[in-house]
């Protein structure tokens, strides 16, 4: 990893503000990575920046559903769109897949980390490919890797930007047990990995000060209608087009600070432990020690 914060720019914005009213002065359209993009919220943001003009990098598991979404993509519409396969509970599949796309492209614009999983209708602990938790290796431990992966194309561009797709949802990190081998539960394997999206954010964004990349998580709704809230069973509160315009606010819109966690479109805070610094190095360590592992 390279190293480096900032004193954020802090900026409120209005709930009614919405994606169309974003400033749009590109002269080129954009290299966009927007992981888990083959279905739900990944696919909406998507879909409107291709309509906007971009070239947007799809990424899922699924090559089927990739194939036919870039289809769509690519029918008519101002940008345009290319499909990349990857399973993030395999750690050598992100590697492949960062890459395939330094293969393919000499820049990136934006990386939206937003694949991610939910399990709350299964008590049993999952483990990843490599060993890991399967929330934390797929929601957090993932992006992680790619993102550093993807860091000489990011900084190619010297106003990039990275938007990590967290939650609301926390449940604070303990360290002798950061695999949940004791006291499981889904929900405090999804906390566990939303909040460290959160630590790994404010961490990259002193990282990256200096070389001009902003970094910013989200909490893009609660319970919008995707396919990963209604086949958990859970009743949906909101729809992926608000969620979108969230995402979207962080990818275009101009003062939106760095290092920052938003709730939908509203500047907010994040569970107290995000703020411990002592708590975020440790993080950090212990990520490059998993990925390193899982190297060998």
């Amino acid at each position: 990893m390279q190293g480096l914060f900032s004193t954020a720019v802090i900026f409120c914005f209005l709930a009614t503000f919405t994606a169309t009213s974003f400033a749009d002065n590109r002269a080129e359209p954009r290299n966009i990575l927007v992981t888990g993009s083959t279905s739900g919220l990944g696919r909406e943001v998507a879909l409107s920046l291709v309509d906007s003009g971009d070239h947007v990098i799809i990424h899922g598991r699924n090559k089927e559903r990739g194939a036919a979404l870039v289809a769509q993509l690519n029918a008519k519409r101002a940008g345009s769109a290319r499909f990349f396969a990857a399973d993030f509970s395999a750690l050598s599949q992100v590697r492949a897949l960062a890459a395939n796309i330094a293969a393919h492209y000499d820049h990136l614009d934006v990386l939206v980390n937003n694949a991610g999983i939910v399990r709350v209708n299964d008590p049993q602990r999952r483990i990843s490919d490599d060993g890991h938790e399967l929330h934390f290796q797929v929601n957090y431990l993932a992006g992680f890797l790619l993102t550093d992966l993807l860091l000489p194309l990011l900084e190619k561009n010297q106003a990039a930007r990275v938007v990590n797709v967290s939650s609301l949802a926390a449940a604070p990190l303990d360290f002798d047990n950061l695999m949940l081998e004791q006291g499981y539960s889904a929900n405090r394997a999804y906390g566990q990995s939303k909040l460290a999206q959160v630590m790994y954010t404010i961490d990259l964004s002193k990282k990256l000060q200096e070389k001009g990349i902003t970094v910013n998580a989200l909490h893009p709704e609660s319970y919008m209608n995707t396919r990963m809230v209604l086949s958990a069973g859970l009743q949906p509160r909101s729809s992926v087009a608000d969620g979108r315009d969230a995402v979207l606010q962080l990818i275009n819109k101009d003062n939106v600070g760095n290092g920052e966690f938003y709730n939908v479109l509203n500047l907010s805070t994040a569970n107290p432990q995000a703020y411990d610094a002592k708590v975020r190095t440790q993080l950090w360590d212990a990520s490059l020690q998993l990925i390193a592992e899982a190297k060998k």
